[in-house]
């Protein structure tokens, strides 16, 4: 391996059986392999013949790049999991329209080079699994609602309407079991038990949303109202160009927050005592629903946000 600057950037596109690997424009890297595959052994074999002050650059594409994290984390590698969506705009800024394996990843290189991403830190195993416990559940549920849709077709047989009902009894029983499993996991664990009896102290908040909101926004309680508010997609975006004024809209984010959120936010407008008025008075002023559930929901994120924030973890309770 050559010599290297203070740091060199290596992206890896991700696919299911193997990483293409490149480094930026003008940088060189002796003996790195074009591609490896995606497999646990082949690349702890590979990170082995990395040199220090290498950092990695992945995108999140799905399960794929699991791999690769745990092996870096293991080895103590430096790696980037950043959003497709920013590395393809900065594709698009340099003009490059191309899109090859052996491209992205050379990308990718010159994408962390230019904005240098923050390392994806190490994941708490607990959250993970609460994480892949309420991602399950979600998906379930979608395919119950779609189910639920086709048992009101009036021109289903016996035979069709009795599978149907097969169907949505083993579902409803699933989910049943992927929330105890996450309702477990979380009495297991003391510092999820007391954010969670946190959260369902706020009118509209039940077991269900405070455990979905502690796997997909674990953030919440540790940063701004406003960063909590963009990580779910919330923050009001303003489209204004001199005298123009344009709808504000928002962008991005983690939907499975804003599903969360949803329903103790239509509670909320009925029943919260602060959150009432302010659905009411975005109501008078003409505001279509979608834009004051909206409001809704980001008022009351950032209360959770902020509840967590005053109430911090006891001392018998380590954080972790």
């Amino acid at each position: 391996m050559s010599e290297i600057i203070d740091k060199l950037y290596l992206g890896v596109d991700v696919a299911s059986h193997k990483l293409d690997l490149a480094t930026g424009h003008n940088v060189t890297l002796s003996g790195l392999p074009k591609q490896v595959l995606n497999h646990p052994t082949a690349i702890k074999r590979w990170l082995r013949t990395l040199p220090a002050k290498v950092h990695l650059v992945c995108e999140a594409t799905g399960p794929y790049h699991k791999a690769l994290w745990q092996a870096c984390w293991q080895r103590g590698v430096t790696v980037s999991c950043v959003n497709p969506g920013q590395v393809r705009d900065f594709a698009k800024s340099r003009r490059l329209f191309a899109k090859t394996d052996r491209l992205d990843a050379r990308l990718l290189a010159d994408f962390a080079a230019a904005l240098t991403p923050a390392p994806t830190h190490v994941p708490d195993p607990t959250r993970a699994q609460l994480l892949e416990l309420n991602t399950r559940r979600s998906q379930l549920v979608a395919f119950r609602a779609q189910e639920l849709t086709r048992q009101q077709q009036p021109s289903l047989g016996k035979s069709a309407t009795a599978s149907l009902r097969r169907s949505l009894n083993w579902l409803t029983r699933e989910i049943d079991q992927l929330e105890a499993a996450a309702a477990d996991l979380i009495d297991q664990t003391p510092i999820l038990a007391y954010q969670r009896d946190l959260l369902c102290q706020v009118e509209g908040v039940s077991l269900k949303t405070a455990a979905a909101l502690l796997a997909t926004i674990p953030e919440l309680g540790t940063v701004s109202r406003q960063r909590s508010a963009s990580l779910a997609g919330l923050a009001p975006f303003v489209h204004q160009s001199g005298q123009f004024k344009g709808q504000v809209h928002i962008h991005g984010g983690r939907l499975p927050v804003r599903q969360a959120l949803y329903m103790p936010a239509l509670s909320a407008m009925r029943c919260n005592p602060v959150l009432k008025p302010l659905a009411q008075r975005l109501t008078a002023r003409g505001k279509p629903f979608h834009v004051v559930i909206t409001a809704v929901m980001r008022k009351l994120l950032c209360h959770l946000n902020a509840k967590l924030q005053q109430h911090p973890c006891p001392p018998q309770i380590p954080p972790k």
